[in-house]
């Protein structure tokens, strides 16, 4: 082939590439999530935290379970068989601590980093009561941010278990599964935000974060397919999700409950081909799970493991999510000289419950 001609049928490949390297989605901003800080989060958390601020996140996001509450933490009241001259706590002396330890050790080492809180189950845990949660956690669910998003909304309802704030076009809901279900005023409130997304031109990407996968994930036997109110409400949940991002938004779904972390949660047979991008990432510090059968098809599927999803925005509005996972290494430098290494250790090998989750069946869906 004459070189002349080569070159007129290479210049418009050479040319379209060109420009779909132009064209191709940059990095913009960052930020991290992930959930279930109970028994170990005094140890792991504190080393999420120096990976987040280093990262150049904009936020963390935590998705419930910060305490045990039903029990004392072992980060708390270490395990005996380690032998450390820790005195005996009986649970009427820990409740009242509980969740100013969490406070004091999970989220002081973020420092000014904005931190957003979604409420779990265990916040639950009798004696503790939704009130009593936003009582305690009152500055963080009334952050200036969440403020002057509930002010331009013209919300009058004060600081909730449940909310929202935009950031860059993108909104961020944090929804309130707690009890397995969402009640009907939240339904009320999700169902009039997610119009008003769909409506607006400057709202390209949706993220939901909440505690229990809404139900159908592979995380089944541990998300709100647990009782029929849960499968009513968390699959119009889903379906309003769904039509959402068919509507040409990016949409993108977020849990933990679960103690380990799960990609590609909703691609299933329950929702055959309406499959929303999920993650399940309960991996702050709770003892960790055995992953339910057949998930090994995911990429980043694991227990045993702690550590956070750092999200990327891209500029096209679409987040790349990347699991960091922590080595017993940076559990070390973060808690030198506040925690025993001998318990560290423990929080890093040990702290695992063996028992594999039984399949259950969930209700029909769409």
């Amino acid at each position: 082939m004459p070189n002349h001609l080569a070159m007129k049928l290479l210049l418009p490949v050479a040319l379209s590439l060109s420009l779909a390297a132009q064209n191709a989605p940059t990095p913009v901003w960052k930020f991290a999530v992930s959930g279930d800080s109970r028994n170990c989060g005094d140890v792991v958390m504190p080393a999420i935290a120096q990976q987040v601020m280093a990262s150049g996140a904009s936020f963390y996001w935590h998705l419930g379970d910060f305490r045990a509450i039903y029990q004392v933490d072992e980060d708390i009241a270490p395990p005996p068989e380690l032998h450390l001259s820790t005195p005996s706590l009986e649970i009427a002396s820990y409740l009242p601590t509980a969740w100013p330890d969490f406070i004091e050790h999970q989220l002081h080492p973020f420092g000014k980093l904005e931190v957003f809180l979604g409420i779990g189950n265990h916040e639950l845990v009798f004696p503790q009561t939704r009130d009593g949660y936003v009582a305690q956690f009152e500055s963080y669910l009334n952050s200036p941010t969440l403020a002057a998003q509930r002010r331009a909304d013209g919300d009058t309802a004060g600081a909730r278990t449940y909310y929202h704030w935009v950031m860059n076009h993108t909104d961020f809901l944090s929804l309130d599964n707690a009890s397995n279900s969402f009640d009907a005023e939240q339904m009320k409130w999700i169902r009039a935000r997610l119009a008003a997304d769909r409506k607006s031109g400057d709202i390209v990407t949706v993220v939901a974060g909440m505690h229990e996968a809404l139900p159908g994930s592979k995380g089944l036997s541990h998300s709100m397919c647990d009782t029929g109110a849960g499968i009513e409400t968390g699959r119009e949940v889903y379906n309003l999700l769904w039509d959402l991002q068919q509507s040409g938004k990016r949409v993108y779904v977020l849990a933990s409950h679960s103690h380990f972390v799960m990609d590609d949660v909703y691609r299933t047979s329950y929702w055959g081909e309406h499959v929303l991008p999920g993650w399940i990432v309960g991996t702050a510090g709770a003892v960790r799970y055995r992953l339910p059968p057949g998930v090994a098809g995911g990429t980043i599927s694991k227990t045993d493991v702690y550590g956070y999803l750092l999200a990327t925005v891209m500029s096209d509005g679409s987040i790349q999510f990347e699991f960091q996972q922590l080595s017993l290494d940076d559990l070390r430098r973060a808690n030198a000289g506040i925690h025993p290494d001998s318990l560290v250790g423990w929080c890093y090998n040990k702290n695992a419950d063996q028992k594999i989750p039984k399949p259950e069946a969930c209700g029909a869906g769409k």
